[in-house]
């Protein structure tokens, strides 16, 4: 048998025995919509990280291949860096939507079967219009609308059945996030095998079913364990006072126009890019005025401002590890496909499948790193926040290290052994852990109650930005100057220079800086760790 098959087969039993313990042990804890909400949100997630496997290699392989590989390999990952900064720079109107029209129920429905359809419609391209740019584009349109509707919602709607000091609260946040990471750990592994093994059609089918599948699993079973939570707005509809239409007819129809729009956003990087820029300069400027606005106003605005100031400081961090981060979707993949030696015990392992590794690590590791935060803690010895920053940029900055250093040692032949790979992945999910829940949490704690929503979306606007730099960087990789015959030598270099400037030199340098700027920043924290 096929030992990525066989590795599929271990990882489906792994997780269809790992489930039921979850629920099993914490079924007398936390209130039975947890585990809906948590399977729900493990199926989409199955559809995003099981389309986001192939879309790169598809796009580079099949769509844009009769370009040559440097052009094809710029324009997927540009577009790649487009679809992933507006998943995130949307879902801040879905949120809207849900508070101030439809609730969170009918919007996680909405936003769940304009996903579908727009994974379906990928499923599909092949046979509706081979080779279709429209096509191609409306389907990612389709899954970046709906994902605005449904990415929000589903974690805001699960706090509904919590106290706002509820102390389970936080435990249920990390089943449900572990739900994420089951999702993207089988779809990398499922769609990725039968996209690449079988056909990509099939693979990106499969990630349709997955979405169809979380939308069965929240339509079934929701009813009867949400009662009437999320049924109604918690605000009244703004909307009806600017348009003559009735607000909810007029929220179906001003997405489907959005489509076309996101469409033809994707097939534009540059005015995407520029946008973004322009965006997040005007939010970290209004962060900025509003600090020292804030301080003008006594003591306790002092503190105010200080606070928000450390946010803005990191805001900029943030994106840096972002925007390294999520090669995993691109530039790696590609670096993975060709320039790594995959072949394990005699069998080539598929590349979208080493996507699989990361999603795989945290669940190993989250309680791991949960538990060691916790002792360090009694024993006052808790890194704070910006320095938690630190050591995640940190360990991404080794991770693309041991890359270069595989490549420099072993790499004569263009060849990178295997192992380099999963030491990298690891060194990446460690600086996730040590960098990404906390960041949440500190938006939280840091920013005052008026603004803390808006605080939140700028946050996100941070991943946005981060994803649109992403694409940039990983254009680096896809030098036109190299002929499209270059050898697997020459596109090695290509591949080693840049992850060596970007992601160790400006990411270990970027620790540098906030290595420095870590005692002024706690100190702006006033008291909060």
């Amino acid at each position: 048998m096929d030992l990525t098959l066989k590795i599929l087969i271990v990882g489906w039993i792994f997780v269809l025995l790992w489930v039921p313990f979850i629920i099993y042990t914490n079924k007398k804890t936390h209130p039975a919509a947890l585990f809906v909400l948590f399977g729900a949100e493990m199926w989409e997630r199955f559809s995003y990280y099981g389309m986001r496997a192939l879309l790169t290699l598809y796009m580079a392989k099949v769509l844009f291949v009769d370009l040559g590989q440097q052009i094809a390999d710029t324009k997927a990952l540009a577009i790649y860096g487009s679809y992933t900064s507006m998943v995130y720079l949307f879902p801040v109107i879905g949120g809207l939507v849900a508070d101030r029209i439809f609730g969170f129920r009918k919007t996680i429905l909405f936003g769940g079967i304009l996903m579908m359809l727009g994974h379906f419609t990928l499923a599909l391209e092949d046979s509706l219009l081979p080779g279709s740019l429209a096509v191609f584009f409306l389907a990612l349109a389709l899954i970046i609308v709906g994902n605005a509707y449904f990415k929000p919602n589903i974690s805001s709607f699960l706090g509904e059945f919590y106290e706002k000091n509820d102390p389970r609260k936080d435990g249920a946040f990390t089943i449900f996030y572990m739900g994420v990471n089951i999702g993207a750990f089988l779809s990398t592994l499922t769609c990725g095998y039968v996209g690449e093994k079988i056909n990509w059609h099939y693979g990106f089918g499969l990630a349709g079913i997955g979405m169809g599948l979380g939308l069965v699993t929240f339509m079934i079973l929701g009813p009867k364990l949400f009662g009437k939570k999320g049924l109604k707005p918690a605000a009244e509809a703004a909307i009806e006072k600017i348009a003559s239409l009735p607000s909810v007819p007029f929220v179906y129809i001003a997405s489907i126009l959005f489509v076309p729009v996101c469409a033809l956003l994707l097939n534009y990087g540059d005015i995407m890019a520029t946008a973004l820029i322009a965006i997040s300069l005007g939010i970290l400027g209004y962060l900025i005025w509003y600090g020292f606005q804030a301080k003008s106003k006594g003591e306790e605005g002092k503190i105010e401002g200080q606070r928000i100031w450390v946010v803005a400081v990191l805001f900029v961090f943030h994106a840096v590890f972002w925007a390294l981060f999520e090669q995993a979707g691109g530039s790696l993949t590609l670096f993975t496909d060709r320039n790594v030696d995959r072949v394990i015990f005699g069998n080539e392992i598929p590349a979208s499948i080493f996507q699989s590794l990361n999603p795989l690590y945290i669940m190993l590791l989250a309680p791991v790193f949960s538990w060691m935060w916790l002792k360090l803690n009694k024993k006052d010895k808790e890194p704070s926040t910006p320095m938690k920053f630190v050591l995640g940029l940190t360990q991404l900055g080794l991770g693309f290290g041991i890359v270069v250093l595989g490549a420099t040692l072993f790499g004569a032949n263009g060849m990178v052994p295997v192992v380099f790979i999963f030491v990298m992945y690891l060194l990446h999910t460690t600086g996730e852990l040590s960098l990404s829940p906390v960041g949440l949490s500190m938006i939280t704690k840091l920013a005052p109650g008026k603004i803390v929503g808006f605080v939140m979306g700028a946050w996100f606007l941070s991943i946005a930005l981060a994803n649109k730099i992403a694409g940039e960087i990983g254009r680096l990789t896809a030098n036109e100057d190299i002929p499209a015959d270059a050898s697997i030598t020459e596109t090695l270099a290509v591949y080693t220079s840049t992850y060596l400037n970007w992601g160790v030199f400006v990411v270990l340098g970027a620790a540098f800086i906030l290595l420095l700027l870590v005692p002024t920043l706690k100190k702006w924290m006033n008291g909060i760790h």
